[in-house]
This record gives structure tokens, sequence and C-alpha cells, in this order.
């Protein structure tokens, strides 16, 4: 087990306005779900097929996981159907699922929220999110599996947090013990999972959208080297 807790903050200038409205806004998603259940998961959630072409699927669909055939509701999305990229950031799959996005996002987003400013952070997160979702459009784009969860955007985050801060602190609940562990460390070695746990599960039929991860992660990266060749330029 192997589960980042907390990080170095000391540096951090000003609260996190922004990471704390984001944890609220999926709370309420979340609450939603639970009121009105598979209809509404059926309808916002991002659904491959959908966004690959175009077409809002309304009727049940079955795939074949080991064997077994498992029915997959569906349901009226959105108008255009392409606005689930955005409505599935704020939505998730279990308990577990938003509670540990959650930690995830107060953990490390508070930092890159300091540094590039409120406005700016909240775009970079909505747009990591969204190329997260194309990113696993793209590598299973006949999938009808409903795809939901801040993981993307959050990967993104994560990404900036690894060129932004390499060498910060972060302290990391290692089965009973808790370490501390320099951020390049923790955050490349979450990298390197995403990736092999796509090639190992390249369907994405295990429940994890890996290459969503893995495309806001560079983006993250990408983005975030930016910032840091704008910063020296000035």
């Amino acid at each position: 087990m192997f589960i980042p807790i907390g990080d170095d903050n000391s540096r951090r200038l000003r609260p996190p306005v922004v990471v704390w409205l984001l944890v609220a806004l999926n709370g309420i998603v979340w609450f939603l779900e639970l009121q009105h259940g598979d209809q509404f998961i059926a309808a916002y959630a991002a659904i491959p097929f959908e966004i690959s072409t175009g077409i809002d699927l309304t009727s049940t669909k079955y795939i074949s996981i080991q064997g077994e055939r498992i029915a997959i509701p569906q349901a009226a999305g959105p108008s255009p159907i392409y606005l689930t990229l955005f409505s599935s950031m704020f939505m998730h799959g279990s308990w577990m699922h938003i509670f540990g996005n959650m930690i995830y996002l107060l953990i490390f987003g508070d930092q890159i929220e300091d540094r590039l400013g409120h406005l700016r952070f909240l775009i970079f997160y909505l747009l990591a999110g969204i190329a997260a979702g194309i990113a696993q459009v793209i590598t299973t784009p006949n999938s009808v599996l409903p795809c939901v969860g801040a993981s993307g955007a959050i990967a993104g985050v994560l990404g900036a947090y690894l060129i932004l801060f390499p060498g910060n602190s972060i302290r990391v609940l290692v089965f009973r013990s808790i370490i501390i562990m320099p951020a390049f460390i923790v955050l490349g070695f979450w990298g390197v999972m995403q990736v092999l746990g796509h090639f190992g599960n390249p369907s994405e039929q295990g429940g994890v959208a890996y290459m969503a991860h893995v495309g806001g992660f560079v983006v993250g990266v990408g983005g975030s080297i930016l910032v840091r060749l704008s910063g020296r330029r000035r």
C-alpha cells in the first residue's frame, strides 16, 4: 500500500479557494448520483462511443467480460453529447472513488493553485480533465462503458506538481508506517503505474480508465513546463 496523505505547504501564500469549490461541486454531483441512480450516470457520464460518433445512446447495450454478458444502461444525455466530457469530470463510481480523488486534489491541488492563481488554475484543471476524456475516447472509441471521475483532471494536477515542485516533501503511508519521500518519486511512480495499467488492460474493462489518467498527466506536465519557461523569461 502506497498512499500520499500530505505534503509540505510551508511555501503556500494564499488559500486554495478553487480547490475547495471543486471538492464541494464534486460532493454535490455525488449526492445527485445517489439520489437519481443509474439513469443519471448513464445520461451524464462520458461514453467513448457517443463522443467518437456523436450519437447519444438511449437503449441498454450489452458487452461480454470474461464470457459473461453484462448489461450497460444508457439514457438520453445533454445536447450536444460532447458536453459529457465536462459533466463526467464531477461524477464518481463509489464512495472510495470520490474519497480518494478528493484527497489527492486537496493534497496536491493547493500549491498548483497558489502558483498559477485562482482563475488560471481552474482553466488548467478543466482543460486537463477534457484532454483526459479525449485521450480515453481515442484509445477506446467503440466502448459503451461510462467513464466518470475527476481522476483525469487530478492527473493533470499531479503532472504539474511533478514539474513545479519535484523536491517537495510528501508524507506517504506505506502499509502501517508514514515515511517522507520527494514528490518526483511519489508522482513518478504513480505515472509509471498508470502506463503499465493501461498496457495490462488496454480495453479498460477492469473499471479504471488508465489512458485518461495518462492523458491528463501528460497535459499537466506539458502545461507546467510552459509555466516554468514563461517564468524564467520574465
